[in-house]
């Protein structure tokens, strides 16, 4: 019987892809649809992907699927049929990421949830069907030049602080099951505008948009495939581009580079930034912006409380780190986190 799950240790696998000279493409789909059994097709699934050499990370739910993988470039082709096989997902949309080195990931983790986005909606008059109408990248620069248009960006705020559409308005919460109702609320006021959701790759606005016309709003639309998509559609068509800085990924990259304004500053030193990295301390993994001078500085730690950490020696800092619940570790202004951060490094 075939292995439904990984057996080699993750280490082995990320050496393993970061020294394999395959060229690899990093693409991501979404698509709501109903999956009767997600565990079976999560199974099958694992076995059809494993064999066209697919890694990344695979979530279902009876709602549908979301992907960010990537494939050996050599058998795109092959997984695009095999995706077009399931008669839901002909014609599907294949994001092919903007700025790619094809060692986006190094394992395939496919996982059964409850949703494909954790929404917290529990109103069983929602409906997925009803959603936003569809604008490609030509469609939303035209609306965009319309003072009667609002641009929401529903990712988290350490996504949008490296990059985003001109006048984009951030809706300032950490997740997206209380972006929902902050969103509606905050366009109350709006309601008889245009209103433009977008997000990464266009799942969460997808969602945004059917939940938006469920809570009244009228002129609803979602930017098709999220930033992804409209990268490639600006430099495929020769339009404008209404995109600023970086686009942040989840992935080993931890961002794209659409264009060459940083936006974003160190959160350590101030200085203009908007490289994301994990604090190097295995009890912190802090996501942080640091700058080059200060990763040589505080050698990749976030604080000196880490870089003190990653000095101890190995048996104390194993005990140290026993027990610690990480979370969602995240770097957010509103802690006030960057003045302990400045005030510790300096």
């Amino acid at each position: 019987m075939a292995a439904l799950h990984n057996r080699i240790s993750r280490k082995e696998l990320k050496e393993k892809i970061l020294n394999d000279p395959t060229p690899r493409t990093t693409i991501s789909f979404y698509c709501y649809f109903k999956i009767a059994d997600p565990q079976l097709f999560r199974d099958t699934w694992f076995i059809e992907m494993g064999q066209l050499g697919v890694l990344g990370r695979i979530y279902l739910a009876g709602e549908g699927v979301n992907a960010q993988i990537s494939v050996p470039s050599a058998n795109l082709e092959a997984l695009r049929s095999y995706l077009y096989s399931y008669p839901p997902l002909q014609g599907l949309r294949l994001n092919i990421a903007v700025d790619d080195d094809g060692k986006s990931f190094y394992v395939l983790d496919i996982k059964v949830r409850k949703n494909i986005v954790a929404d917290g909606i529990d109103d069983p008059g929602f409906n997925m069907d009803k959603k936003g109408r569809y604008v490609n990248a030509e469609e939303f620069n035209k609306l965009t030049e319309d003072p009667d248009t609002i641009v929401i960006d529903m990712r988290n705020h350490y996504e949008y602080e490296v990059g985003h559409f001109d006048k984009a308005i951030e809706i300032p919460s950490d997740t997206f099951r209380e972006q929902l109702p902050m969103a509606a609320g905050m366009m109350q006021e709006h309601a008889q505008k245009n209103i433009i959701m977008y997000c990464t790759g266009g799942i969460r606005c997808e969602k945004a948009s059917a939940y938006m016309l469920h809570r009244g709003f009228k002129n609803v639309f979602h930017l098709e495939g999220g930033i992804i998509h409209y990268v490639n559609q600006v430099r495929e068509n020769g339009l404008v581009n209404r995109f600023h800085g970086k686009n942040f990924v989840f992935d080993q990259r931890l961002g794209e580079r659409v264009t060459e304004e940083i936006i974003s500053n160190c959160h350590q030193c101030g200085k203009p930034a908007d490289t994301h990295v994990n604090c190097v301390n295995d009890a912190c993994h802090l996501l942080f912006i640091q700058c080059d001078e200060c990763r040589s500085k505080m050698e990749g730690c976030c604080s000196q409380e880490c870089l003190d950490f990653i000095h101890l020696p190995e048996e104390e800092q194993k005990i140290k780190r026993s027990g610690i619940d990480k979370g969602r570790n995240v770097f957010n202004k509103s802690k006030q986190r960057l003045e302990a951060l400045v005030k510790k490094n300096n």
